[in-house]
């Protein structure tokens, strides 16, 4: 069993930090996230200073993916869009993404080209091809233990009411995870786990300044949810540090009054792990096998 569906079938809520690099993946996991959630938001922000807008390719997500999991070993939750096609596009996405690391890969009903859960202006596939696409994930992975996460974005386009039914065909499509994405209120989110947080592991989205409250994991397991994912804040948290760092160099001309917000070289390199690697590297020189030839 893999260790992503034994946490959630032990009752305890599972926190997956956004992340979009091997760096950022390195130091979630040192600091103690089991679980991380590879944003496609973060890489647009990061990678190519976009917007969540669906300009992020399969194979630019893909190579992202199998970079983390080359570094760090903890279970990774992958956003994969819309499955970046029609059920069979599905099928190849599931299929590289499982090759390449992902424990859980996460489908939307959007249409293509999707838009950020929180952005206005969404438009749906019928739920019936999100069905489709949803059976058709199922069917492509090698592993059950490679959990398929149905979203629906309903909410914003059909309303609550239309989201909920969504949400009932795509967890009787046998989906492993399900997330109904921006509630708009404690009351719409306590909605949601009260109709299904007995029958399918439940996902809420924490996006500062989005649609939905922002609750602390304890009070979202309270109420229900089994994951909790902040898929952008280490983004933002950058983008503000990012903002004063480049101003506070423009100014002065150094880096010096910054200084005490900066990691200096020698402690970013044990942070990375350079001397180990360098050790590693060294059991490896020509010099001990100049004497073999």
């Amino acid at each position: 069993m893999s260790l992503l569906r034994e946490r959630l079938q032990n009752g305890d809520i599972v926190v997956a930090p956004g992340i979009y690099d091997g760096l950022s993946a390195l130091i979630a996991a040192q600091a103690g996230f089991e679980a991380l959630y590879l944003s496609g938001a973060s890489i647009a922000y990061t990678r190519f200073g976009r917007s969540d807008i669906g300009l992020v390719s399969m194979t630019e997500v893909a190579d992202t993916l199998g970079a983390i999991c080359e570094r760090v070993g903890n279970p990774i939750i992958v956003d994969a869009d819309t499955g970046f096609g029609n059920a069979l596009n599905v099928q190849r996405t599931v299929k590289l993404f499982e090759r390449n690391g992902a424990a859980a890969i996460q489908l939307e009903d959007q249409a293509t080209p999707k838009r950020c859960g929180h952005l206005d202006g969404k438009t749906l596939v019928s739920a019936g091809e999100m069905v489709g696409k949803i059976k058709a994930a199922l069917d492509a992975r090698q592993s059950d233990d490679t959990l398929i996460v149905a979203r629906t974005d309903a909410i914003a386009v059909e309303g609550f009411a239309a989201a909920m039914d969504r949400a009932s065909r795509y967890m009787e499509a046998g989906c492993d995870i399900l997330f109904i994405e921006a509630p708009q209120s404690l009351d719409e989110m306590r909605s949601i786990t009260s109709r299904f947080g007995n029958r399918v592991p439940l996902l809420a989205n924490m996006v500062e300044g989005g649609k939905t409250p922002i609750l602390s994991a304890s009070e979202l397991k309270e109420i229900g949810y089994r994951i909790a994912i902040f898929p952008g804040g280490l983004t933002r948290a950058l983008a503000h540090c990012m903002t004063a760092y480049f101003a506070s160099l423009k100014q002065h001309g150094t880096t010096t009054p910054f200084r005490d917000r900066m990691l200096d070289f020698n402690a970013l390199n044990a942070l990375i792990g350079t001397p180990e690697l360098l050790e590693q590297g060294r059991a490896y020189d020509a010099v001990h096998f100049e004497d073999q030839a």
